[in-house]
């Protein structure tokens, strides 16, 4: 099977090999490179670890409409401030 490596060095995987792998988008491959320049991929098993802090913790206090205001705004100054004598922050 051939595959064409993009401009931006993206390849998509043939679909027999998604279907055997049971691969969809979102899906995690960890790559390996041989010696022999040989190339390994192989799906990662989601970890329950990844999905940590999602669940509401039971002593949690819920947050009021005030303070959720007050913490978007804060997130919009810092985003917004100059950057004078900080490190820029990558973009997501």
């Amino acid at each position: 099977m051939y595959a064409t490596l993009t401009s931006k060095g993206q390849v998509t995987v043939p679909k027999e090999i998604r279907d055997r792998l049971g691969l969809d988008a979102g899906s995690t491959l960890d790559f390996q490179l041989l010696p022999d320049n040989t190339i390994t991929a192989r799906p990662v098993t989601p970890d329950a670890r990844r999905i940590r802090g999602i669940l509401k913790s039971p002593d949690a206090t819920a947050l009021t409409i005030e303070q959720m205001d007050e913490g978007i705004a804060q997130h919009l100054r810092e985003k917004h401030a100059p950057a004078v004598g900080r490190p820029k922050k990558p973009r997501r």
